[in-house]
């Protein structure tokens, strides 16, 4: 089951069930092809997103889990780009525009996921990261890891099928999964959802569990950013104004004074 959809639902999602989850790693290896990266066992190896790994399986305990782009509905690294290099698009997805960024980088440190990766070893470096199989998505085919799952522990399709897959599944072995699907509200919700027998490990749980978006937490220092630079530079430029004044009047006191004293003589 690569794929659910429905009628006429929302946007595209990814749901990874870590229960059923065999840590083959097909996920890894159909992504790495997808984009024509290198993968071999050292690459799969690594528990890790790195510039030629853009999903990475890691292990917890008997259990696998997956770690990829969570696709933000209100992305905090699109909010942090200052020339729109990312973006959300109405089918789900958070695409990068290669040709628009500027490699300030500050998509690294604003998801909250730690997802972006930056491809340090390359003259001419690009962010990496999951784009959730754009193309594919808009072919009507499911995304390259859901294709190569051979268990149905990655599906994808329409979001709100999804999470009614996810409570199906919970619902009907409810001694199999932790009660919570992880993506349904934190951070404002995300494009992919994770079911687990365990609560999610710190390396995936945003710090304080925050159901809020990113963006929306900041916009107020955001907004304060245009008054703040304005207003500043008007400071500065009096300050600057009455230093000059001041260099200026004792420049002429000195002049007088001098001219007194010479008078005096």
């Amino acid at each position: 089951m690569p794929f659910l959809r429905g009628g006429t639902l929302s946007s595209e999602g990814i749901l990874f069930d870590s229960t059923i989850c065999l840590g083959c790693r097909e996920c890894e290896a159909a992504c790495s092809r997808r984009w024509r990266l290198p993968y071999d066992e050292t690459i799969a190896a690594q528990e890790r997103l790195s510039e030629r790994k853009l999903t990475a399986v890691a292990a917890r305990g008997e259990r696998f889990l997956r770690r990829l782009c969570m696709h933000c509905a209100d992305p905090a690294c699109a909010s942090a780009c200052p020339v729109s290099a990312l973006r959300k698009t109405s089918a789900g997805p958070v695409v990068y525009e290669e040709r628009r960024c500027l490699g300030c980088r500050y998509c690294l440190l604003a998801c909250p996921f730690h997802v972006p990766v930056y491809e340090w070893s390359k003259p001419l470096p690009r962010v990496r990261k999951c784009d959730m199989c754009n193309d594919l998505l808009a072919s009507g085919r499911p995304v390259a890891c859901a294709e190569a799952c051979p268990t149905g522990a990655t599906v994808s399709g329409d979001r709100d099928e999804l999470v009614q897959e996810a409570r199906r599944r919970i619902a009907g072995s409810p001694d199999q999964y932790y009660k919570h699907i992880y993506g349904l509200r934190e951070v404002g919700g995300t494009s992919v959802l994770i079911l687990s027998a365990e609560p999610i490990p710190d390396f995936l749980r945003v710090p304080d569990g925050a159901e809020r978006p990113l963006p929306e937490r900041t916009a107020w220092a955001m907004e304060a950013v245009p008054v703040v630079a304005v207003g500043g530079g008007v400071l500065l430029g009096a300050i600057r104004w009455i230093t000059e004044r001041r260099q200026k009047v004792r420049a002429a006191e000195g002049l007088r004074s001098g001219k007194t004293e010479a008078g005096g003589e």
